[in-house]
This record gives structure tokens, sequence and C-alpha cells, in this order.
């Protein structure tokens, strides 16, 4: 199974994009999936992840209240809906899937399968 990360792009501050991680299998046959990103020069960090087996999804603190979580199990895709995006934001996103665990987790050795990645700038 192939994860494919995509919708970065440029925005202005305040503004929104959505990214989707489209699987040519079954990406939601996975429990647990979930969105990383990376800044030059810094970790990569958890920013978002889901539990298909009960829904529940999960948020760094710096982007809850403006990121969205979902998945689409017709179409094998999660999205993350990013509003009001601060140049904070920048950074290449992942999203990662293949967990051994049950449960959300930010601790990105617990993935064993990673998209490519997808560049969001967000700049004036």
């Amino acid at each position: 199974v192939q994860l494919q990360a995509s919708g970065g792009g440029l925005v202005q501050p305040g503004g929104s994009l959505r990214l989707s991680c489209a699987a040519s299998g079954s990406t939601l046959g996975y429990d647990i999936i979930s969105w990383f990103r990376q800044a030059p020069g810094k970790e990569r960090e958890g920013v978002s992840c889901l539990s298909s087996s009960d829904g529940e999804a999960h948020y760094t603190p710096s982007v809850k209240g403006r990121f969205t979580i979902s998945g689409d199990k017709s179409k094998n895709t999660v999205y993350l809906q990013m509003n009001s995006l601060k140049p904070e934001d920048t950074a290449v996103y992942y999203c990662a899937a293949d967990s051994p665990y049950d449960f959300c987790t930010f601790y990105t050795g617990a993935y064993r399968n990673w998209g490519q990645g997808t560049q969001v700038t967000v700049s004036s």
C-alpha cells in the first residue's frame, strides 16, 4: 500500500488548505492514521491523528480549533482541513499509517508507512 499526500501550496495567513492522503490499497483499513509536519531545521511533529475504530480525533495544541481530520472510506482517503493558517504552520506535511498500536500516538517510530509529503507555505 502506498500513501500519496497532496493538496499543499502557498497560502496567505488566515487562509485555508485541504490536504489529502490517498492510498492505493485501503488506507482506512488501518486503525490509526496521522498527519505529521516538519519545518526546516526542526524535528517532525505530530499534527493530528484519527482512530478509525471509534472515529476519535486528536490534535496537537497549536492546531486545535483550526485543523480538522476526517476520513472517507469510500475513497480510501484521509483529509486534513486547515483553516486560519499561520506562518508557523509552514512545513512539509506527511500522512502516516500502519501502526501496531490501537490508539492515537504522535510517536513517529510507531508508523511503518509514510506518504511522500506535501509542502505547505503560509506567507504574505
